[in-house]
């Protein structure tokens, strides 16, 4: 984000979204065995008691 210059903070915000949705829902993590955040904490809750 810090190579990025923003129009006003609404866009900063709008792109801040972007950036979380994509880095907690769509990015592999390599530290959770190459799934998404959303993904593993999908599977925590399906087996969960």
């Amino acid at each position: 984000m810090n190579a990025h210059w923003f129009m006003s903070l609404e866009d900063v915000a709008k792109q801040f979204e972007v950036w979380r949705r994509a880095y907690n829902e769509e990015r592999p993590h390599g530290a959770i065995g190459k799934k998404a955040p959303a993904d593993l904490m999908k599977s925590v809750h399906d087996t969960g008691p």
